[in-house]
């Protein structure tokens, strides 16, 4: 049934590929749709390329042995931050400015923007640098579910054919491809983590005597030589709420400065599509987040199954503890086994062409075009974006099979996926939210931006990694968080004290605003004089 599964799985992305390609001809078909999208598929878009495999076994089961199902705060963070005030602030205005300045990506709309095309370059070169080794880390996830639901079954294997189907739909039908695919695995994603959550809570006697369980767990000593704390684990913060304020920060704004994510706004219809897309978005996000933190807070009533260290750490890492949860709790021949493979896949496989989609056309059209190629033709683009599709898939898948068939795994790669959020936000989302709304914010600001959030992240996992009293050792999930709070802050500073841009760049850019637009009763309200 498994198998079976997967192949009419996969036939169906692929179809819907193909069938998209006559409206991919063009890059602003290929690369937004057309701008038509409607909301049902941006906001499905916007979730999946959100929440990956990543989210649903790493830190699901991280973040849920660590916090309890006080970690479920992260997932309501992710709703209520991440998707409902994303939509809310950045959506509309993103929407009209980006089309008025006729810009297809994060790095052109600064460019344009701030007339300075060595900003396009910077931003570009950001997000080329950590999104790679994102995209390769979503392989990872999925390792140990198919060596559970598929035994002797070689990984490697799933790691290929996970990068040709993607690479196929994608290359054939461009963004309206990925945003159709990205709805069915959305539906996939919001009954399969529903139907896991209830299985893994029925396997421990019903939701009451899973809380009772959970609170009869020793917890770690809040008050040193107090001895373990019980019930922690199943109470309203948990047993480190500040550390857990940064988790929700770091996965929750973070989304407002993701090129992969922002670019969603660029597609959408009209505004009736924001607001739809808005609760929908929003209540997807309660679903699947919330659900897969709520779940992993339950991983350590499967701690004789997982094995625990004398640290008190899951025995075979975080990565084991949903995947264990589920083999104790599911039968690996079973329907529900077969779609927890198709919903981590789905999670996988929207996310990663939500990445690979942003690498490509971000680095055809700021970079290649204009920079390596002058005056390139559409056909010329498109084929572009194409042809670096299937190179950034492949670089990785084979940073995937290297990590995978490695003795000594690279840690290198794990550690700049946790790096690649906090940067890539903490240099994007305080210049692209203030260049939206403020007249007064300069191009050296948003270098500033740059070069701190970049600067923070990568000399945290390197070398600087300071003892912080109440937080412990600074780690990238602290630096990410302080990046992105700290931009905010340096960007209108800074902009008080350096050149403002020219006026009539500015003015021309706000123009947008200013122009009249007709529109139907039930949209907006008139003044009121025609009923008099």
């Amino acid at each position: 049934m498994k198998l079976a599964l997967l192949v009419a799985y996969f036939a169906t992305l692929v179809a819907i590929g193909f069938w998209c390609r006559r409206k991919a001809a063009s890059v602003d078909g290929f690369v937004l749709g057309g701008r038509t999208v409607g909301p049902w598929l941006t906001a499905f878009a916007f979730g999946t390329s959100y929440f990956s495999a990543v989210v649903f076994v790493g830190y699901a089961g991280q973040f849920g042995w660590r916090y309890g199902v006080s970690a479920t705060w992260a997932g309501l963070g992710n709703a209520v931050i991440g998707s409902l005030l994303a939509w809310a602030v950045l959506g509309r205005r993103t929407r009209i400015m980006t089309q008025h300045l006729d810009s297809a990506t994060m790095p052109d709309f600064f460019a344009k923007r701030f007339g300075s095309p060595s900003l396009k370059l910077a931003a570009s070169a950001i997000v080329f640098v950590f999104l790679i080794p994102y995209t390769a880390s979503l392989y990872n996830g999925l390792s140990r579910l198919f060596a559970m639901a598929f035994p002797g079954f070689d990984y490697a294997w799933c790691i290929v054919l996970m990068a040709i189907l993607t690479a196929v739909y994608v290359i054939a039908g461009g963004y309206l491809a990925t945003a159709i695919n990205d709805f069915i695995q959305g539906v996939v994603m919001l009954f399969g983590i529903s139907a896991v959550i209830a299985a893994v809570v029925s396997s421990r006697g019903g939701l009451a005597a899973a809380m009772d369980g959970l609170a009869r767990v020793p917890g770690p000593e809040l008050v040193p030589g107090a001895g373990p704390t019980p019930g922690v684990f199943a109470s309203f913060l948990g047993p480190d709420p500040l550390n857990l304020l940064f988790v929700v920060i770091l996965t929750s704004l973070g989304t407002w400065g993701l090129p992969q994510m922002v670019q969603k706004f660029y597609a959408i219809r009209n505004e009736g599509a924001i607001k739809k897309g808005t609760l929908i978005s929003t209540l997807f996000a309660f679903v699947v987040a919330g659900g897969c933190y709520f779940l992993g807070g339950f991983g350590r009533l499967f701690a004789s199954e997982i094995g625990v260290t004398e640290t008190g750490a899951p025995a075979g890492g975080f990565d084991a503890v949903v995947p264990k949860m589920l083999e104790s709790a599911i039968s690996p021949d079973g329907p529900l086994m077969a779609l927890v493979v198709v919903l981590v896949l789905s999670a996988s496989m929207s996310t990663l062409s939500s990445l690979v989609m942003t690498s490509s056309s971000t680095l055809t059209l700021d970079f290649v075009d204009g920079t390596l190629v002058r005056n390139m033709s559409q056909r010329a683009k498109v084929l572009c974006i194409r042809v670096l599709l299937v190179v950034f898939i492949a670089i990785s898948a084979a940073l995937a099979l290297v990590q995978y068939k490695s003795t000594n795994p690279i840690a290198f790669i794990a550690q700049m996926m946790g790096v690649s959020w906090g940067a890539m936000a903490g240099s994007f989302l305080a210049p692209f939210l203030y260049a939206l709304y403020s007249r007064r914010v300069t191009p050296a600001s948003v270098w500033v931006c740059f070069v701190f959030a970049v600067g923070l992240t990568v000399a945290n996992v390197f070398w600087w990694k300071p003892v912080v009293p109440g937080l412990g050792v600074l780690n990238p999930i602290h630096a990410g968080s302080i990046a992105m709070i700290a931009g905010l802050v340096i960007v209108p500073v800074v902009s008080l004290f350096t050149p403002r841009p020219r006026r009539e760049l500015v003015d021309g850019a706000f123009a947008c605003y200013d122009k009249m637009a007709i529109v139907r009763q039930s949209t907006a309200l008139g003044d009121g004089a025609e009923s008099k």
